[in-house]
């Protein structure tokens, strides 16, 4: 009799896999944050957590958000300038305002706005 174990997923060879996080936002989608006021709009996305040590520790512990989802990177802007931020899932929620978004960088990354959201220029595609 053949007692060898079956692995639970035969195209892993039984490795259990990290859960895969899902991103709620897509390129080009405009959002604001939970607890700041700055809005932007999505020009990239990383699955998990991709930046560095430095700049995870220098979040205050309270509100430091968690490594395993999906951290966006925004053209982003507030009522005193525009700039690049880097914002986890938890900490963000669409934006339902319907107004763009005054960004310097928009117009080389996306070539209209409609319904709130903005195209991605064919080039910038992944």
């Amino acid at each position: 009799m053949n007692t060898r174990a079956i692995p639970q997923n035969p195209v892993d060879g039984g490795v259990v896999m990290p859960q895969v996080a899902v991103a709620r936002f897509a390129l080009g989608d405009v959002v604001r944050h939970r607890h700041f006021d700055f809005r932007g709009v999505i020009f990239d996305v990383d699955p998990v957590f991709a930046n560095s040590d430095e700049w995870y520790e220098a979040i205050p512990e309270d509100i430091r958000p968690r490594k395993d989802q999906p951290f966006y990177h925004l053209l982003a802007e507030n009522d005193d300038s525009s700039y690049v931020a880097y914002v986890s899932q938890q900490n963000l929620e669409a934006d339902d305002s319907e107004e763009p978004i005054d960004h310097p960088a928009i117009d080389g990354m996306f070539d209209s706005y409609e319904a709130g959201r903005y195209r991605l220029k064919p080039g910038h595609r992944h």
